[in-house]
């Protein structure tokens, strides 16, 4: 008895051998049917547009169907013609798969293009000159001024959360503003100031 032949190898088993009768085991039956044609499942499924990296995936796909709808196969009938509906099918789901994905991605917007290298320099720049600043103030301004311009608190919230009254919020906040300006206007004249 001659051996079956291997996927590659481009053999073909007869549909009688390849079904199994009540009497035959499945498995050297599928085992048949998977060496005789998986070389032309992998060409229909290739010509019906699957891409590259999935074809093995997708012939495994409609050998798995095979084994499950082992019973459909009709053994006066040729394994090509059923095999070929089922990678047809295989291969649809494929493309619809496809579809569906390209979709979905083209719904999300484009995220925006990176910063140029500089944004990050100015950025930790200007944090740096920040962090520098706030260390000038007394703890009383720089609580108002942070609570202010940088977390966005009101002066009513912000004289709750300090325990300070109103008015002295708004004095803090004005000189903590003023000395703001004033270490801008000195950083542009001398970058390494933080005055």
């Amino acid at each position: 008895m001659t051996e079956p032949p291997r996927p590659g190898h481009g053999g073909v088993v007869h549909p009688a051998t390849a079904v199994p009768t009540p009497s035959t085991d499945l498995e050297p039956a599928f085992a048949a049917m998977f060496r005789a044609h998986h070389d032309f499942v992998w060409r229909i499924l290739r010509r019906f547009g699957v891409p590259p990296d999935a074809l093995d995936d997708k012939v495994q796909d409609v050998f798995l169907v095979v084994y499950r709808r082992w019973s459909d196969l009709d053994p006066a009938a040729s394994p090509r013609s059923w095999l070929y509906g089922i990678a047809r099918r295989i291969a649809a789901d494929q493309h619809r798969g496809d579809r569906r994905r390209e979709r979905r991605l083209a719904a999300v917007p484009e995220p925006p293009p990176p910063p140029p290298p500089d944004a990050h320099l100015a950025e930790g720049e200007a944090a740096a000159f920040l962090e520098a600043f706030l260390a000038t103030l007394d703890e009383d301004k720089r609580a108002v001024f942070v609570l202010a311009d940088l977390e966005g608190l009101t002066a009513p919230e912000i004289a709750a959360a300090v325990g300070a009254n109103l008015n002295t919020v708004y004095s803090r906040l004005r000189l903590a503003r003023q000395r703001f300006a004033a270490a801008i206007a000195a950083r542009s004249r001398d970058p390494r100031s933080p005055r």
